[in-house]
């Protein structure tokens, strides 16, 4: 096998050149490169559109989205959330001195558990910020019920959920915002960015005066704002991916079934069940390395990685086991350390080949009982 002959756990979708350069020329003519421009506005309409959202806040990234969105809600105190994502939904979390409370994940798509979170609510608690793992949606309606119990605010990390839909409707319209990860890896990319997705004019209004520094017109600064904006060649960017999406997706969910095919009867392995009322985007390929396979989950990591195949232990360690998060309190997480220390998330972006494929597929097989 040749040595730069590798299949990487993913790659952004780039369009053709010739269409990202056809806006570069118009940025060039129209010599506004940030602070609102043409195809910033342009794209905020059209993802509202297309997702079908009410209101949309671009960001530069998806932290400074988090960031923003606990600002916007003013969130205090305590936020229940989930151990079982990227380091960045708790980061947001502690920039804005706010204590992260970890509760357990139920196993089945390794989102929070609504019934831990209920347990975990103390008079410090205000809010609840929930991640929509691998695109697939959280328990929205217990959650929803659990905050309106407690008078609790609802943020979700939707970094992975673009575009994804249950029962014909979007899950970015769950809670009281929702956030969204435009970053190169992901299925939707402007290079780096994020969005905020808001329910009313007055919010969205508030969210653009705090990520432009605070300022409502020229010469007022109505509060402390920060620079969270979208930059145009990042909004061109975004407006040429969005002719592509459906696209990109269709291959996605290609790939994720023909997984799904090869490996649901082999020994050992496990992924994530389809569910009938959600539109998925494909964003990830998670498998689980059970006890009755050959290898361990980091066993099987190695191997790939010997056979030039590039897979991710994607969550590992949990978040309370980073060092930045160690020296706070100790929580039971059974069920986010077991799905944590087995899982390992498998190559898919829209540019695979099923030769590919059958190539990460061939490894795994080799080593099953």
């Amino acid at each position: 096998m040749p040595k730069n002959d590798k299949i990487y756990v993913t790659q952004p979708f780039l369009p053709p050149l010739e269409e990202m350069t056809a806006y570069m020329e118009r940025i060039w003519e129209n010599r506004w490169l940030t602070n609102n421009g043409e195809f910033h506005r342009q794209l905020e309409t059209e993802l509202s559109n297309f997702l079908g959202v009410p209101y949309v806040s671009l960001f530069a990234n998806g932290t400074l989205a988090l960031l923003t969105a606990l600002q916007a809600l003013d969130i205090q105190g305590e936020v229940i959330t989930t151990p079982y994502t990227f380091v960045a939904s708790s980061n947001a979390l502690v920039w804005n001195n706010l204590k992260p409370v970890f509760v357990d994940i139920e196993s089945e798509y390794c989102n929070l558990d609504p019934r831990k979170i209920e347990e975990a609510i103390t008079e410090n608690t205000t809010a609840i910020m929930p991640v929509h793992v691998y695109g697939n949606p959280c328990n929205h309606d217990a959650i929803s019920k659990v905050a309106q119990k407690h008078n609790l605010r609802v943020i979700y990390d939707a970094a992975h959920a673009f575009g994804v839909n249950q029962n014909g409707q979007s899950v970015l319209n769950y809670g009281d915002l929702s956030v969204l990860s435009f970053h190169a890896t992901k299925v939707f990319n402007t290079f780096e960015g994020g969005a905020i997705v808001s329910h009313s004019e007055e919010m969205k209004r508030h969210i653009d005066d705090l990520k432009n520094f605070g300022f409502r017109g020229e010469l007022k600064v109505i509060l402390p704002g920060i620079n969270g904006k979208m930059n145009e060649v990042q909004a061109a960017m975004g407006l040429v991916q969005l002719e592509y999406f459906s696209e990109i997706r269709n291959k996605r969910l290609a790939i994720y079934a023909y997984y799904c095919d090869k490996l649901r009867s082999l020994k050992g392995i496990s992924c994530i069940a389809s569910r009938s009322d959600v539109e998925h985007n494909g964003a990830y390929f998670p498998v689980f390395v059970e006890t009755d396979y050959s290898l361990s989950r980091d066993g099987l990591y190695d191997a790939l990685k010997e056979a030039n195949i590039f897979s991710r232990r994607y969550f590992y360690p949990l978040v309370p086991d980073f060092e930045a998060y160690s020296g706070g309190e100790s929580y039971d997480l059974p069920v986010a350390r077991q799905m944590s220390d087995k899982v390992l998330c498998l190559p898919i972006y829209p540019d695979l080949s099923f030769e590919e494929v059958d190539r990460v597929i061939g490894v795994i097989e080799s080593f099953a009982k």
